[in-house]
C-alpha cells in the first residue's frame, strides 16, 4: 500500500519531491523517484511495506529499463500470475513482489493486464519504447487516482493534496461539483471539487501519449447485475454454501502479508463473518478492533465483544464521544483531500488511529450492504412504490409538510427521521429517490439554498444514468446498481481509504473479491431481499458460523450522533461561515436556528456545509477562489 505521483511535461525533481512528500502518510516506510528530464517524465512513490519488505522498492523497472511502474495497492492473485508468467519464460528478480508481477504482466498482456488482476490498485506504467504513460484503477475504485491535463503538463497522484503541488495546476472551485456534493454527500467520479481535476473512474484505464500529448480513457470492467435461475430444487442452499466457500477463500487470500493483519469488527453480520473466517485461517489469534458510542442507540460494541470472545481474538475497543469527536474532526477534516459529507468518517478515522498502534493491515466488511441489499432504503422501496402509486402527486408536498410536525428525535434511525427522509425522497421521481434519501439535500432544497442556478438533470446525471442503464427493469436491482457503482465507490471506499491511509494502515475488503462479486451479481434479487429481511442469502450462508442474535439482529450501521451533538451545542453550529456566499444566507440561518431549537432536523446539510467550509479555508491548500 502506497502513494503514487508523477507528471509528463514541465517540472523538475523538486516538483516531484513536493508532490510525493504530500503523500507521506500513505507511505511512511520509503520514498523514491525516477526522473527523465529529456522527455519530461517524472515518477514518484511513497511506500507502506506490506509484501516482500526487502524486494518491493519502487519505481520498479524491467531489467532492460524499458518499462517502469509506480503502484498503490495489493494484487491477491499475484502468486498464480507469477507462476503463469514463469511458465511463459519471464524471469523474476524478487522473491514475491506483486509489483514485479505487474511489470512482467504488462509486458506479456499489455493493456489487457487489469482483466487478469484480483485485487485493488492504482498504478502508472511508463513504456519508454512506446512513449506512453498508462494508468489503471481497480474494478471498484478501492484505491484513488486523480489526474489533470494542463497545456504544459499531464499530472497524476493518489490524492489532491499532492496533485495541486504541481505549479502547472491552478485549481478553481467547481460549482457543479459543489452542487453534486450537496446532492449526493460525495462527488461522483470523474468529477472532483476542482474544475481542472478528474478522478479516473473505477474499472478504467487511461493512456497518455508523451509525444502527441493525447489522452484516451477506456473502461475495462463494469458491474452489471446478470441474475439467472438455477435449475435445482435446492438452489437456496446451493447459493448459501457456494457463497460461504467463496467468502472464506477471499478472507484467506486477504490475510496474505509480511506484517501483522487485523479485522475491523463492528458486531454486524458482515464484519463478524470475516472475523470468524479470519480466525479459522490464521495460525495465531487474530486482533480485532471496534468503535463504541456513549449514545446507546448508536453503539454496537457489545455485539463486537461477543464475537471476539467467541473466536478468542485479541480485541480492542475505543469510544467516540462528543469531546473526542471535536478533536478528531479538527484533524480529520484538515487532512481530507476532498470534501465528503459522510459523518461516519469520524469514527472511521478514530478506529484506524487505534488500529495503527497494533497492525498495518485490517480486513473490513465494506461492499456487503451494496451487493446484498443491506441498507434500510431497500426495505423502504416496497412502501415507496405503494405510496407513489396511490397518493396523488399534488398531495406529496402537503403530506411532507405535515410530517414536519413529528417530534424531533436524534436517536439512531429514529421513526421521525425515517418518515421525513422517505417522504422527502418521494417528492422527486423514482430515479431520484435514492440520492434524495441519502444526500444532504433533496432536489427542491438544493434549488432553494444555492445562489447559482441548479440544473437538476446535470447535478444528478450519474444517478439518472445508473437508473436508465440498469439491464434489470425492477426497482430493487436498480437500487443495488446505484449503491454499488456510485455510493460504494465515491463514499464508502473513499472514506475507508482516506481514514485508513491517514494512519498508514491498509484496509482490505473481502466482499469485493472478483470471484465472489461475479457469483453474487448472478444471484436473483429475491435471495438478497426476502420480505423485510435484508442480506437474506448472506445471512443464510454465514448462519453456521455465528450466533443467531448476531446474524439476525437489526442493522444499526456506522451512524454518528452529529444531529444531537449540534442541537446540544457540543458541536457548534455557526450562523455564518466563509462559504455562505454560495448559499441563500437567510435560509441557512433559519435552518441553523431551527436545528438548534429542535424545530427541525437539518443535520445532514449543516454537517456537509461545515465539512466544505473546513476544506476550502484550509491554509495548506493555498489560495483558492471560493
Amino acid at each position: 500500500m502506497c502513494g503514487i505521483a508523477g507528471f509528463a511535461g514541465i517540472g523538475e525533481e523538486e516538483t516531484l519531491r513536493a508532490m510525493t512528500s504530500a503523500l507521506g502518510h500513505r507511505g511512511p516506510d520509503a520514498g523514491n523517484f525516477w526522473c527523465d528530464p529529456s522527455r519530461g517524465v517524472f515518477l514518484g512513490h511513497r511506500r507502506l511495506s506490506i509484501v516482500d519488505l526487502g524486494g518491493g522498492s519502487q519505481p520498479m523497472w524491467t531489467p532492460d529499463g524499458e518499462i517502469g511502474i509506480v503502484f498503490n495497492g495489493e494484487i491477491y492473485n499475484h502468486q498464480e500470475l507469477r507462476r503463469d508468467l514463469i511458465d511463459r519464460g519471464h524471469i523474476f528478480a524478487s522473491d514475491h513482489s506483486d509489483t514485479e508481477v505487474l511489470l512482467h504482466g504488462y509486458r506479456e498482456w499489455g493493456e489487457d493486464l487489469p482483466r487478469r488482476l484480483n485485487g485493488m490498485w492504482a498504478l502508472a506504467i511508463y513504456d519508454r519504447k512506446a512513449a506512453v504513460l498508462w494508468i489503471s484503477r481497480d474494478r471498484f475504485g478501492e484505491k484513488p487516482l486523480y489526474y489533470a491535463a494542463t497545456p504544459s503538463a499531464f499530472i497524476f497522484a493518489s490524492e489532491l493534496h499532492a496533485l495541486v503541488r504541481h505549479p502547472a495546476l491552478r485549481p478553481t472551485l467547481s460549482t457543479i461539483a459543489v452542487q453534486k456534493y450537496l446532492a449526493f454527500g460525495f462527488i461522483p467520479a470523474p468529477n472532483s471539487i476542482y474544475r481542472e481535476v478528474h478522478k479516473l473512474p473505477a474499472g478504467h484505464n487511461l493512456r497518455f501519449d508523451v509525444t502527441t500529448r493525447s489522452i484516451s480513457v477506456q473502461q475495462y470492467w463494469d458491474f452489471v447485475l446478470d441474475p439467472g435461475e438455477r435449475v435445482s430444487n435446492n438452489a437456496e442452499n446451493e447459493y448459501a454454501e457456494e457463497l460461504r466457500l467463496l467468502l472464506s477463500r477471499s478472507v484467506k487470500q486477504r490475510l496474505m502479508a509480511d506484517v501483522p493483519v487485523g479485522v475491523l469488527l463492528s458486531g454486524g453480520v458482515d464484519s463478524s463473518a470475516i472475523a470468524v473466517l479470519a480466525a479459522q485461517h490464521s495460525p495465531i489469534p487474530i486482533k480485532t478492533f471496534s468503535i463504541g458510542f456513549a449514545e446507546q442507540t448508536f453503539d454496537e460494541s457489545t455485539y463486537a465483544q461477543q464475537v471476539a470472545e467467541m473466536i478468542g481474538s485479541d480485541h480492542h475497543t475505543d469510544q467516540l464521544r462528543v469531546d473526542s469527536a471535536i478533536e478528531v474532526m479538527a484533524e480529520a477534516l484538515s487532512r481530507l483531500d476532498e470534501p465528503m459529507a459522510d459523518a461516519s468518517l469520524l469514527p472511521c478515522f478514530l478506529l484506524f488511529r487505534h488500529v495503527a498502534a497494533h497492525v498495518k493491515v485490517a480486513l473490513g466488511g465494506d461492499g456487503s450492504d451494496e451487493l446484498f441489499a443491506g441498507y434500510d432504503t431497500f426495505r423502504a422501496l416496497r412502501w415507496a412504490q405503494l405510496y407513489n402509486r396511490v397518493v396523488p402527486q399534488r398531495l406529496h408536498n402537503p403530506i411532507q409538510l405535515v410530517s414536519g410536525l413529528l417530534p424531533i428525535s436524534h436517536r439512531n434511525m429514529s421513526f421521525d427521521f425515517r418518515v421525513k427522509r422517505t417522504l422527502r425522497g418521494l417528492s422527486a421521481g423514482p430515479a431520484l429517490w435514492l440520492p434524495s434519501w441519502i444526500g444532504p439535500l433533496s432536489p427542491s432544497e438544493l434549488r432553494a439554498v444555492m445562489e447559482e442556478p441548479v440544473n437538476i438533470e446535470e447535478v444528478y446525471e450519474e444517478a439518472l444514468l445508473q437508473w436508465e442503464n440498469c439491464k434489470q427493469d425492477n426497482l430493487l436491482d436498480r437500487t443495488m446498481q446505484f449503491y454499488t457503482k456510485l455510493y460504494l465507490q465515491d463514499d464508502i471506499l473513499t472514506k475507508v481509504d482516506r481514514s485508513s491511509m491517514m494512519h498508514s494502515v491498509e484496509a482490505r475488503s473481502p466482499f469485493l473479491d472478483n470471484d465472489l462479486v461475479d457469483f453474487v451479481r448472478r444471484i436473483p434479487s429475491r435471495y438478497k431481499l426476502r420480505g423485510n429481511e435484508t442480506k437474506f442469502i448472506l445471512k443464510k450462508a454465514v448462519a453456521p458460523l455465528l450466533p443467531r442474535d448476531v446474524v439476525y439482529r437489526p442493522k444499526k450501521g456506522f451512524g454518528v450522533p452529529i444531529g444531537q451533538w449540534m442541537a446540544d451545542g457540543g458541536l457548534p453550529v455557526s450562523d455564518q461561515l466563509s462559504i455562505d456566499h454560495l448559499f441563500n444566507g437567510s435560509l441557512v440561518r433559519r435552518w441553523s436556528q431551527e436545528h438548534i431549537g429542535r424545530k427541525a432536523d437539518h443535520r445532514s446539510f449543516l454537517w456537509a456545509r461545515l465539512v466544505l467550509d473546513r476544506f476550502l479555508v484550509n491554509p495548506s491548500r493555498g489560495a483558492l477562489p471560493i
